[in-house]
């Protein structure tokens, strides 16, 4: 039988692509850059989240779409895209 966590909770962080930098492979956005769920200026994602969501014009992307560390989450050749789009990270953790 399979072990499950008795409480999971989420953390959702806001931004918009217009506040990322670099090109290509390298494009990525500053976690200082988002908004928490509060509205205050976010310091870091979370450390070793269970998993977490990436939506782009609140469209789900599919986990090959980036990559997330403690201070920034790479989006490869989001460049590309509309400086408009909003960008949500949301992280769920123990």
């Amino acid at each position: 039988m399979a072990i499950v966590k008795q409480f999971m909770g989420a953390e959702r962080f806001v931004a918009t692509i217009g506040d990322g930098t670099g090109t290509g492979a390298t494009f990525n956005i500053l976690a200082t850059d988002f908004t928490d769920d509060t509205g205050a200026a976010a310091t870091a994602f979370p450390t070793a989240p269970a998993y977490y969501n990436l939506y782009l014009n609140g469209v789900l992307q599919t986990a090959d779409t980036s990559s997330l560390t403690t201070t920034e989450i790479t989006i490869p050749d989001g460049d590309t895209l509309n400086s408009g789009v909003p960008v949500i990270v949301e992280c769920v953790v123990n």
